[in-house]
């Protein structure tokens, strides 16, 4: 069965714990990010993140009903950090770009909680209010409903996507990364011609930029193409009034 949990300022804890703190929802939440940055998630229990705060491990579950609940308030943590200062400049495209870059950003700066709690849905206040704007934005650009739901859901999976990828590149062993970055410089850069023309050709590209994330790239094409269906459909209804004209 859940555990109660009862509102914020009956759960405060009244007397500072042996850290000198008095606990929070927000001190749990950040100190959870740092065990995961320190530690990654199998680092991640009650027992332990009760021994970072300085209190009993049964302590984290008067602020949450389990550490689940725990997770999906660090997702939606992160979420808020992407949302934080950013201010919409009153062009679609701009304010998508630089949204998705900072969602990205959020969470390749805590690489381990990334791998955790980019594929969860939360719905807290902070991926919703996230959720409100980004449909907003393309509905005020002019998209259909039907349009803008459908860039929304590829332009929030390709940030989530990316992020999770992109995450588990940073959260491996220094060794294992350095060893698959090398791999483009000693395998695939000496591949002959003869037996491989297409990646010898493109090799020193390859090399270049394969250690590097695609993320912008594939972000700039997917707003193109938004921008490319929008043209269009103003194009269309153009047509269509100016033959209703000729009726």
């Amino acid at each position: 069965m859940a555990k109660r949990v009862v509102p914020d300022a009956a759960r405060r804890r009244r007397r500072p714990t042996k850290q000198g703190q008095v606990l929070s929802h927000q001190l749990i939440v950040e100190t959870a990010l740092r065990m995961l940055r320190e530690h990654g998630a199998a680092g991640l229990t009650a027992r332990r993140l009760g021994l970072a705060l300085g209190a009993d491990a049964s302590t984290v579950y008067r602020y949450f009903r389990g550490m689940d609940d725990l997770v999906l308030a660090i997702a939606d943590e992160l979420y808020g950090t992407a949302m934080a200062d950013w201010r919409p400049v009153g062009d679609w495209r701009a304010d998508l770009r630089e949204l998705g870059l900072r969602i990205h950003h959020a969470y390749l700066t805590h690489p381990q909680a990334a791998v955790l709690t980019a594929s969860r849905v939360t719905g807290r206040p902070n991926e919703v209010a996230g959720d409100e704007t980004i449909l907003g934005i393309l509905r005020e650009a002019g998209f259909a409903d039907a349009d803008a739901v459908r860039i929304y859901h590829a332009f929030i999976d390709q940030a989530l996507a990316f992020s999770i990828l992109d995450a588990a590149t940073l959260a491996l062993p220094k060794a294992a990364r350095e060893g698959d970055e090398e791999v483009w410089r000693a395998t695939y850069a000496r591949l002959p011609a003869r037996t491989h023309p297409n990646i010898a050709a493109t090799a020193p590209l390859l090399v270049d930029q394969m250690n590097d994330s695609a993320y912008s790239t594939a972000l700039d094409m997917l707003l193109s193409s938004a921008a490319g269906q929008l043209n269009r459909n103003a194009r269309q209804s153009g047509r269509s009034g100016a033959e209703s004209g000729h009726v």
